[in-house]
């Protein structure tokens, strides 16, 4: 029996393009993990951990797109982002000052 499935040809290539981004984040950093947020109508967050700490992120159109995306690009996918993943990030001086002025109400002017 044949597969009925049907294939968006333009999910196809968003899903494409998404994960040579994937790929080419993963190359940089020494490889790459990530976990994927369903964000509701605007689509889903794929945060990428690279081995050497670094981080990134990018928005897909839709949670299957991301995933789809992840399975391309070959990088281990969490479920959530805490532990031992959540441990591999590291922060500079600049996400320290951002986190804080959220904090506190947003950036200070000086």
């Amino acid at each position: 029996m044949a597969d009925t499935q049907q294939v968006d040809p333009k999910a196809e290539q968003k899903a494409a393009r998404l994960a040579q981004q994937i790929s080419a984040f993963a190359k940089a950093h020494g490889g790459a993990e990530g976990q994927i947020a369903y964000l509701g109508r605007r689509g889903a967050r794929i945060v990428l951990v690279g081995e050497d700490g670094g981080w990134g992120d990018l928005v897909a159109p839709s949670f299957e797109i991301a995933r789809k995306a992840a399975e391309k690009a070959g990088i281990t996918v969490h479920e959530d982002f805490d532990g031992e993943f959540a441990a591999k990030v590291k922060t500079g001086p600049y996400e320290w000052s951002r986190m804080a002025g959220i904090q506190l109400g947003g950036p200070s002017n000086g």
